[in-house]
């Protein structure tokens, strides 16, 4: 555990822990749709098949489970036989909290009325509502659900290795939950002697778009807090000519960057890696190859399709998602544009926004609300709006609450509370201690 938390004063702790539970349980109170209310199970003698991945696959399951009665078969496939909770990776990596903190059984979430089977889907074929899985089974369906989440795709960085991780200054705090913790040892190090930090984004779409930022903000806290924040130099290395796809949060971030002393670069793509030398090669259109030495870096891979999804008729033909293999789906309902009997959730949507917990559960209700509805021979009245969230640490002790839709409107949930712009502690716990437990309650169709 980080010796800033132990200097923390336990009674405004625990005050303040009190607080963000309360305030956790009237977000759950708010965010909750009305489909998610207690509703007569609907009979359907069908079979519903849910691929892949994590928070998406749990929730829709739960709400599944929910909603149809014991003839509606529910198949989850799915390999790993531990969830993982992803938002605790940045915890992890600022030594907040342990690597055991994201780990749990996946059965722990499952409802008895689901079948799992402990495989991984190999291949799509939309066309024959068929699957193909690991195991060699080949598995029919009524409807599909995809929730196989993305590919961290290491191996388009040349010169890194997962098993560099935590070594020689390389860390990532996307990788795992050791991974993540491997990096919160490197920073414990690096924040005690200061140097060259190397931080950046990569150039794809990306599952919390604001974890670069977050720990970016983290690194310069933890050398400004050891007083070798000015023997350091901080490089943020932005994709893209911004920090985040709201406008006026991007420039929020940029104005606490100058006033923290962290130097950004727009339009830099990581190509390489030297682990030997610790230097990170860049793309940039405007400076051409850019070398940067670190003493610490975050590599945060490019971030596609699996290969089973990318390769399959359910990919985007055309358009912005085509390369990076996201499921063709219509941003207000999830469900497929060209094969109506199949629906894409979480990550693997290709969708303006949404890659994150918060909007899986806002997603996973109007998907099954809308197939449920189509076996009560109904239209469903649900829309997906695109709202997320982020809770954007910037050091630790404060946060800003960053809520936001498929336009870059503002969405607060808590107006007058806690304001979309503004770092504070109420909204650090949140997402330190009020988080999780929503996120299981989701997992569960509670939330």
């Amino acid at each position: 555990m980080s010796d800033n938390i132990q200097n923390f004063d336990l009674t405004r702790r625990l005050f303040l822990q009190s607080s963000a539970l309360s305030l956790t349980a009237t977000a759950s109170s708010l965010l909750l749709p009305k489909s998610a209310l207690a509703e007569p199970k609907v009979s359907a003698a069908i079979k519903i098949v849910i691929a892949g991945g994590g928070a998406a696959r749990l929730a829709t399951a739960s709400r599944l489970a929910e909603r149809l009665d014991e003839k509606a078969e529910i198949i989850v496939i799915e390999p790993n036989k531990h969830h993982i909770y992803q938002p605790g990776f940045t915890l992890i990596a600022a030594g907040l909290k342990p690597a055991d903190y994201s780990v749990s059984d996946t059965g722990d979430y499952l409802p008895p009325q689901v079948k799992w089977i402990e495989a991984k889907v190999e291949e799509f074929n939309p066309d024959a509502n068929q699957v193909r899985l690991s195991n060699g089974e080949n598995l029919n369906y009524d409807y599909l659900f995809v929730t196989t989440g993305l590919k961290l795709d290491y191996d388009a960085i040349e010169g890194m290795d997962t098993k560099l991780i935590g070594t020689n200054g390389l860390g990532s705090i996307y990788h795992s939950a050791v991974g993540a913790e491997k990096t919160w040892k490197l920073l414990d190090e690096f924040s005690r002697k200061g140097g060259n930090a190397v931080l950046l984004r990569p150039n794809t779409e990306m599952k919390c778009s604001g974890a670069p930022l977050k720990y970016t903000f983290i690194v310069r806290d933890y050398l400004h807090r050891r007083g070798t924040l000015a023997k350091s130099h901080i490089s943020y290395n932005s994709n893209n000519g911004s920090f985040f796809s709201v406008p006026i949060v991007s420039e929020k971030v940029r104005m606490m960057f100058e006033a923290r002393d962290i130097h950004y670069h727009y339009h830099r793509i990581l190509k390489a890696i030297d682990p030997v030398k610790r230097i990170a090669t860049f793309e940039s259109k405007d400076e051409g190859k850019v070398e940067l030495p670190y003493d610490f870096i975050n590599v945060i891979p490019p971030q596609v399709a699996p290969d089973a999804v990318r390769n399959s008729p359910l990919a985007w033909q055309t358009g912005p998602w085509k390369n990076e293999g996201w499921m063709e789906v219509s941003k207000s309902t999830l469900r497929h544009v060209r094969y109506p009997n199949v629906f894409g959730v979480g990550d693997i949507a290709g969708v303006p926004k949404g890659k994150t917990a918060a909007s899986v559960k806002w997603q996973v209700p109007v998907a099954v609300d809308h197939l449920i509805c189509e076996l009560q021979g109904k239209e469903s009245q649900l829309i997906y709006n695109g709202y997320t969230s982020c809770p954007l640490i910037t050091e630790v002790g404060r946060a800003m609450l960053v809520e936001f839709d498929y336009n870059n409107n503002l969405q607060p949930s808590f107006p007058g509370i806690i304001h979309p712009l503004e770092d504070s502690w109420t909204s650090w716990l949140l997402e330190t201690i009020g988080l999780k437990p929503t996120y299981l309650s989701m997992l569960r169709g509670k939330a």
